[in-house]
Order: structure tokens, then sequence, then C-alpha cells
């Protein structure tokens, strides 16, 4: 076929006739969305693989998710065309891949496109030779080739030639390739030092260095939200005294729930901000991004009592609630930056729209306090022209409660729920409702420490309840986890994230309820992981376990993206889990975890914010406390309301007698727990440090002076 001009004319017409493709059968909702297309597409199967094989073509692989703005103009342009999918059809082996289902073909690939172009996001687009190795990767591809951008009819042709005519070049190519993986791979031999104080405090100052002082965050625009360096900020201003990690983290945290990165109407963070002031976002939300910032947020409110803070923890999780949590208990993973056509339509207002809603004087409030201007304060990513749309956002100010009047917060709240309900009659965004069971598992960590920090019933029930619908429906009897459930179905064997951030969730959820079920469920799943994920030789844990699919690398890292990598919280898990059930072998594997990855660790710290928490808790002192005493007596309560409250990171907590009829009694798991009792009828305290306890008490006002 002829590379002909590009024509959309007729796509939804074709696209309704077509029968479909292969992904008719498949359950992720990205899948689902590129069912119609008249591209030939397969899912990642050895079936794709064979076809490759029997037909001697390359493989085009296409790797997105459902919230991908970006996916959604490529697959508008490109794979609804009829005329650019059947060069893709004639030319390739096309097999369309949901980044969140398969992390591990994502991070292999995704490693080749930075190698290979030094940049990286999505979609990504990869060729490769019928036996899955890659020779060529690029992100976001147009149809036709415009502003020095290559297009896909372009590369097609390309490729065409290469693969018929000078098919050697293409298997130099991925040779070379191949190699620099491998390097990529041998990068994570153990150091024989390990990180500790000074490279946290390296990692703090290359922090400083990037910081935005006008509106906080790192760097230029973009900005993301990167939850794990603000905590660990906290942290180095916990640790050292020194103010201004807490004024960084502060101001970082004030701008971003002042700015359009925060939907004030409905609550919850999107995605990132396209600019630097954190005003103009991209619209997705994304469930991993609620959870993280829920735990910034909260520390931020424990370390400094500022009532903004707590308030968006309580708006995020109202969010998560109304809109993310699934009938049986499991929350969904993302909600779509695009609806009714283009990006941001379900949040964006004209002042016109506004006037048609309000009363006169509580529109011009809304223009005052939320900056709404008649050509529109929201402009176009590409062009940054104005759009006569607006996005809400406030001023940096230190406390939203503070600094508005008790009048301004009455007007808002009426304001608010009108504008709630109003906007709730536009088509609202594409709900991805796949439950993950790594995400589920930050966010019960999340709403587990909010629901004892902040003694909210209603959290501690949201943690509970997604618990429980992921030991029923997403773990084996003997741990293994699956990764996603949707209708009605657990696939995908976990990967390691799976683990590590249910582990997460279960460790918090257990010193919140203290019922030892949870914590017995968090063993489990470590020793299953120490079994099937570990690295015997190098130490760490690889991104796949041993049943899994053999790729052409076997992944290991510890660099943090937009959340923690798996590594660094199994690290930390490893250590609390070590510090709670007193079993030195855990806090060793844990200190092993951390070698593993030291020789990357050591000259770019920067890279690993979570791991070097992880450090940081090793290093201590630590603070362990078992409480002895009825569970929810009244002086058993008292003493968990002081424990709960304050800033302390490095603390864990048991209680001893679990609630009545556990199934696990906490004294099987912990056995040096059976010689803790109440002290004189009284429920009694002992906090522990450096592998000794002080004096118990049964007074909460001395355990808080000793905490």
């Amino acid at each position: 076929m002829t590379n002909k001009s590009i024509n959309n004319e007729n796509k939804d017409s074709y696209r309704s006739k077509s029968s479909g493709n292969r992904l008719r059968s498949e359950s992720s909702p990205y899948l689902q969305m590129h069912a119609g297309n008249p591209v030939d597409w397969f899912p990642w199967s050895e079936e794709a693989f064979m076809q490759a094989k029997t037909l001697d073509r390359p493989v085009f692989l296409s790797i997105g998710y459902s919230t991908c703005h970006w996916c959604h103009v490529m697959e508008r342009e490109s794979f609804e065309n009829p005329q650019v999918a059947e060069v893709l059809n004639e030319r390739f082996i096309c097999i369309k891949v949901d980044r969140e289902e398969r992390p591990d073909l994502d991070e292999v690939y995704m490693t080749v496109c930075q190698m290979m172009t030094g940049g990286g996001g999505w979609p990504l687009t990869v060729l490769m030779t019928p036996d899955k190795k890659p020779f060529f990767a690029a992100t976001y591809l147009p149809a036709v080739s415009r502003h020095g951008r290559l297009g896909l009819m372009d590369l097609a042709a390309r490729i065409e030639d290469l693969w018929q005519n000078h098919r050697d070049k293409v298997y130099q190519s991925v040779e070379g390739i191949y190699e620099r993986l491998q390097m990529v791979n041998r990068l994570n031999e153990p150091s024989q030092s390990e990180p500790g104080p000074e490279q946290i405090e390296q990692a703090y100052q290359d922090l400083a260095h990037r910081f935005d002082k006008a509106y906080g965050g790192f760097g230029s625009a973009p900005k993301f939200p990167s939850a794990h360096n603000l905590t660990f900020l906290l942290r180095q201003w916990k640790r050292s005294g020194n103010i201004q990690p807490l004024n960084m983290g502060e101001l970082t945290l004030r701008n971003m729930r002042a700015g359009g990165i925060y939907d004030h109407i409905g609550f919850g963070f999107h995605r990132y901000a396209t600019d630097a002031k954190w005003r103009l976002p991209h619209f997705e939300k994304m469930l991993y991004d609620q959870a993280m910032l829920t735990l910034a947020y909260l520390e931020a409110w424990q370390a400094t009592g500022r009532q903004c803070y707590l308030n968006t923890v309580k708006e995020i999780i109202e969010y998560v609630r109304r809109d993310m949590t699934g009938r049986e208990g499991g929350f969904y993973s993302a909600e779509d930056a695009d609806s009714d056509g283009y990006e941001g339509a379900y949040y964006l207002w004209s002042v016109k729209s506004i006037r048609d809603i309000l009363a006169p004087d509580e529109t011009e409030w809304m223009i005052d306090k939320f900056h709404l201007e008649t050509s529109g304060n929201y402009e176009d990513e590409a062009s940054r022209k104005k759009t006569g749309l607006n996005i809400l956002y406030l001023d940096r100010i230190d406390d939203p409660a503070q600094a508005w009047s008790e009048e301004d917060n009455r007007i808002w709240s009426g304001i608010r729920k009108v504008l709630l309900e109003r906007r709730n009659q536009r088509p609202h965004p594409f709900k991805d409702d796949k439950i993950l069971t790594d995400w589920n598992g930050l966010m019960i960590a999340a709403l587990a420490r909010a629901g004892r920090s902040l003694d909210d019933p209603g959290s501690i029930a949201m943690a509970e309840q997604a618990t429980q619908f992921v030991i029923e429906k997403m773990i084996d009897s003997d741990c293994r986890l699956w990764r996603r459930f949707r209708q009605g179905e657990a696939e995908i064997n976990g990967f390691l994230e799976d683990y590590a951030f249910l582990i997460w969730g279960l460790i918090e959820l257990y010193q919140t309820v203290f019922d030892a079920q949870y914590l017995e469920r968090a063993l489990c799943l470590s020793r299953f992981v120490i079994r099937q994920f570990g690295d015997k030789r190098n130490g760490g844990f690889y991104h796949t376990g041993a049943m899994a699919e053999k790729l052409i690398i076997r992944s290991k890292n510890a660099y943090d993206n937009a959340i923690p990598s798996g590594n660094s919280i199994m690290a930390m898990n490893l250590a609390r889990l070590g510090r709670l059930t007193g079993d030195l072998k855990l806090e060793a594997l844990a200190w092993e975890t951390v070698r593993a990855f030291g020789s990357q660790i050591l000259p770019h710290p920067n890279g690993f914010m979570q791991m070097l928490q992880t450090v940081d808790y090793l290093n201590g002192p630590s603070c362990e406390i078992v409480v002895a005493g009825p569970y929810q007596a009244h002086d058993t309560l008292a003493l968990l309301k002081v424990i709960n409250q304050g800033y302390r990171p490095d603390q864990v907590i048991l209680q001893v007698p679990g609630r009545k009829n556990d199934a696990i009694p906490i004294a099987d798991l912990v056995p040096a727990l059976k010689d803790y009792h109440p002290v004189d009828t009284k429920a009694t305290a002992w906090v522990c440090s450096n592998y000794k306890c002080n004096q118990p008490v049964t007074e909460p006002g001395r355990l808080g002076e000793m905490l």
C-alpha cells in the first residue's frame, strides 16, 4: 500500500461496521477501548509472536493506559483510521498492552525507549523482532510526519524497507540494545558499603538545589506531586532539626492544594501540572496519587497541626469514598482526563456558566477568590492560547481555613455543593474500574493511618472493607497474589509492587485495629516474596516472580518513579516487620535489600528517596511501643490516643491482648508478648528503642512525656 494522505471523515462509520479485533474478549478497559479499531490488534500472547514468525513480520507494540490523554489522541489520529490501520495490518503484527496490568512489559520496554531516545512516556511505541527483541522505540507518533516528528505512515515505509532489504542492520541494532539492557541489569550488583546519613544529606541537598522557591516542587514545568519526596523532607526536618526541609515541603503542599491540580469542587488531585504554578493540570485522577498524597498531607498535619492539611486529607478520602470505591469495597484505578470530546471538559467553567448558576453576589465572590476571567484563565497546553474556560485555583496562602473568614467558608460551602451538583449533570470522565492489588494496598495504608490518627471510624471501615475484598478475591491459600480484579475475575500473577504495597497496607491496618490476622497475612506474603522474588545471589527482589513469564530480561530496580519502587517499600516492610516481631533475620534482610542497590544509591541518591527513608529507619533510633490492656477498654484507648498523636514516622505499635475471639492470638506471632501484662489491672504501655525498653507507664500524660 502506498503512503496516502490521511482522511478521518469516515472513521466513525468504519468503526461502527467493524467486527472488532482480538481485544474484544479482554477484561482490561484500555484494551476494550481499542477492540473496535480497524487495527488487527493482538493482546500480548504467544499466538501473536507465532504469527509474526510465520508471516516473517516485525511486531508493532503499543503500550498505554485508559486515562492517558495522548493515548487517546494517537488512537483518534491513527488507530481508528482505516488507511493507517491497513498499513499497520499489512506490515506488522500489532500488539496492544495495558501498562497498568502488565507493568513488567512496560518496565522492560520503557527502559529500552529511555536508552534509545533519552526520554519516555505514554503511549509507548516499540518495534521488535518475533523473538521479542526491540530495535526501535518512541512515544506518541502522529499519523503523518509533521513539525519534525516522524509519522506512523513514514515509519512503516522505512521499517518495511529495512526489514526486507537490510535485515542485518535490524539485528545489529537488536544485539546492541540487548547488550545495553544486560549492562543495566548488571548495575544491580551489591555494593561493599551501604548507604547512610551521608547519602540522605546528599539527596536533601539535591532537592534543595532543584527546589522552586516561589511555588514549591522541584524543577520547572511540568510538575508532579512526587509525594515520597515530600515525606522524605519531613523526615529530614525531624531528624536534623533544620527547619528548611519542613518549609520546602509545606510550600509545595500549600501550592498544590491551592492550585488547579486540586479539584476544589469534587476533591482529589489530578495527575500533574503542566505549568510551574500548579494551576494547569493534566486532568486524569489516579488512585495511587490519592493514596500517596493522603499520606503526605497527613504527615504534614501531624508535624505542624495546620488545619488546611487535615482538611485536605478528609477531602481526598471523601472523593475516594464517593467516586473510586466499588460495591464490594475495592478501589477503582483511575478517572480519565477527557470527557465530552476534549480534555478537562468536566472540570472547566466559563464565567457565563457560573453566572447562569449562581446569584450575582456569589458569582462575583467566585470571580475574586478563584481568579475567573471572561476570556478564561485556562490555556490550551499546545498553543498556550486562552480557551474562554476557567480552572479554579486560589492564591498561595498559609492556611485556607484561617485566611478565609467564617463568612467566606459559609459562602463557599453552599456554592461548592451547587457547582458539584451541576457538574455531575455533565458527561462524566471515563472511570477505569479495574481493581489493582498494589494501588489498593497503597490506599489501604493511607486510610488505615489516617483512620487511627484522626480517630475516624469511616476511614478505618474503608480500609478493612478493601482488605477483606483483596483477601477474598485476590489471594490464594498459599499467599500468592493476583494483580487485577474486574468483572468477577481475578487474573495476572502479582508483581513485586502488588506484594510490597499490600504488605504495607496490612502493617498499617494491624496497627490501627490490632487484628492479628492482618499481621499474619503480612508475614505470609513476605515469606512468599522472599521465596519467589528474591535474588539469592545479589540481594533485593526481582520485579517478577519465579513463576512469571520469561521476558528478555528479568528486571530488578529500586528507582522511584510516580510512586515508590517495590524494592524500597519491601525493604521498609521487612524492617518494620522485624521490629514488630523481634525477628532479627527480617531486619537483616532489609539491610541486604538496601545494599543490593548501593552501587546505584551511593553516587546518585536523589533517585531513591523512599529507600533512603528505609535507611533512616534502620539507622534509628526507632520506637517500638507495646500496649497491654483489654481491646477497646477506656484506659487502653486513652494510651493509644496519645500514641497516635504527633509526628513519629519511625514508631510501630503492638497491642496485647488483641480482639476477643481472634483467630490468631498476637502472642502466637510475637512470642515475647506473652510476658507483657497490665500493671495493677491498668492498661500499660512500654516504649522501647534500640533493643531496650523503658519502665512501663499507665498514665497517658506520662506516656506523652516519654514520646
